[in-house]
């Protein structure tokens, strides 16, 4: 059946607009992605620079600590209990506080617009999709229960931390050398991958791709927490059922096969915020993202100014009142490296003067202020 002139202008309208929405989401995980590139490639080279021995001209990037879940779990139960930031992993607090405030207001919208996990799920959903032609979705009685399993590893992680470490064990813990130096210990386990975490990944990469979003959505504790969270956020879904024609396409791209349909506000723990069924939704206020019971109404746009702007007050409100960079020394770091015998391959395959020039161009990126 062909499209009258005015039906095709309003679908040619909606792809172009559904498109550019897409773009501003991808856009934002492509930044923070590129962050977290930065950050790794920085503190790569600074640890090498602590195996080899050459003097240490870099700074110890702190967004690394935006990697160590258990040690930001453990650090707020101690904020909580005693009012004191530790200065042993500063800035891994001051993130886990930042994302979990930003799952306050926007659900799960780490997930799907930081996380760059998230956003390996995403391409590899693509392939998904190119593979089977359509999304592959277990049946009910295995989806259901398969969910909860990441429910339980994060509950299992609150319980140990929140009501089963008293105050006297918490600082123990902070102040051990397994805490305070794991962020070396985790560059560690990518640079020395054993042969079994290796299968282990290549396993979870093979089922992301027979089955969309699968660490996701069954096995990552940091969304579960973020969920549990979510679920009593500001931001909804909510669904016009005057003006929805039910044709089921926001179903159809939910990442978190979420039955919108079904209900006039979502509040499923599943929801990243992608707006993917907004987006894709061809009739006009069938269907949005809103705050304070509908008051507020969001979009893709908002909602990355508000996220950039977020994060960067942030870090630049803790980095001025002292609580990002942490007080361990230099010297503590290199005797653990050294004292760890851990293995890098920078003084090997490149040369002292491909070193320096990296050197440079990371201090030219930090007096221009991009960490």
């Amino acid at each position: 059946m062909l499209l009258s002139r005015k039906d095709d202008a309003v679908h040619r309208k909606s792809y172009h607009h559904i498109h550019n929405l897409i773009t501003i989401r991808r856009g934002v995980q492509f930044l923070f992605l590129i962050i977290t590139l930065f950050i790794g490639i920085k503190f790569y080279i600074f640890v090498g620079q602590l195996a080899s021995g050459v003097p240490v001209t870099l700074d110890r990037p702190p967004g690394v600590e935006a990697f160590l879940p258990i040690s930001a779990l453990v650090s707020l139960k101690y904020f909580l209990s005693t009012g004191v930031i530790n200065k042993i992993h500063p800035a891994g607090l001051i993130i886990f506080i930042m994302i979990c405030f930003t799952a306050i207001v926007f659900k799960k919208v780490f997930c799907g617009w930081i996380c760059p996990f998230g956003l390996l799920s995403d391409y590899l959903e693509k392939l998904h999709l190119y593979i089977f032609g359509k999304r592959i979705h277990l049946p009910q009685w295995l989806d259901v229960p398969l969910r909860g399993i990441k429910y339980l590893i994060a509950g299992f992680f609150l319980w140990s931390v929140f009501v089963r470490m008293p105050n006297v064990d918490l600082k123990q813990f902070i102040q051990s050398p397994y805490n305070t130096f794991a962020d070396i210990t985790m560059l560690k386990f990518f640079t020395n991958i054993s042969i079994v975490s290796f299968f282990m990944i290549t396993i979870l990469i093979i089922l992301s791709v027979i089955m969309h979003h699968f660490w996701c959505r069954y096995l990552c504790p940091y969304g579960a927490i973020l969920g549990i969270i979510g679920f009593f956020s500001m931001g909804k879904i909510r669904r016009n059922d005057g003006n929805c024609i039910r044709c089921g396409k926001c179903e159809k791209v939910c990442p978190g096969v979420i039955p919108i349909m079904k209900e006039m506000k979502i509040n499923s723990m599943e929801c990243s915020a992608c707006l993917r069924c907004v987006d894709v939704c061809p009739e006009k206020n069938a269907i949005d993202f809103s705050l304070f019971s509908g008051k507020i109404q969001m979009n893709q746009k908002k909602i990355a100014i508000i996220l950039v702007a977020f994060f960067t007050l942030g870090i630049t409100a803790s980095k001025l009142s002292n609580r990002w960079r942490n007080n361990v020394p230099v010297h503590a770091y290199r005797q653990y490296v050294l004292h760890s015998k851990m293995r890098y391959d920078i003084p090997v395959k490149i040369s002292r003067e491909q070193m320096e020039q990296m050197i440079k161009i990371m201090q030219k990126m930090r007096k221009q202020n991009i960490r």
